[in-house]
């Protein structure tokens, strides 16, 4: 069991930047995949991004790639998600993920075991 809180949502500006953190507690968090999603109102769930147990390699929806960043701390059980350049599209409830038993990593939300409650981000035209 992994519990998943997520921070650093906000109101920013198109161009701006935030910088989400999840913070993870119980079973070793290194075990896990970690994944971030988002969901804005009236979409379905969508994959941005994800890092490998050891956080040596990551991935990134075609949406996002080349202005966010995850990375991991595995020392800290935290997980972030680097967010530049954002635009109004990227307007949703951002959602941490964790998957303990699935390959070394995952794009399909159905595959992860564990979730936090969501940060929401706001981006203003």
């Amino acid at each position: 069991q992994v519990q998943l809180v997520e921070s650093g949502g906000g109101l920013v500006q198109a161009g701006g930047s935030l910088r989400l953190s999840c913070a993870a507690s119980g079973r070793t968090f290194s075990s896990y995949v970690m994944g971030w999603f988002r969901q804005a109102p009236g979409k379905e769930r969508e994959f941005v991004s994800a890092v490998t147990r050891s956080g040596g390699n990551t991935y990134y929806s075609d949406s996002v790639k080349g202005r966010f960043t995850i990375s991991r701390d595995n020392a800290k059980n935290t997980v972030y998600l680097q967010m530049n350049s954002l635009k109004p599209e990227d307007t949703a409830v951002y959602c941490c993920a964790a998957d303990l038993y699935g390959g070394a990593w995952n794009m399909n939300p159905a595959e992860y075991e564990y979730w936090g409650q969501g940060t929401q981000v706001t981006v203003s035209s």
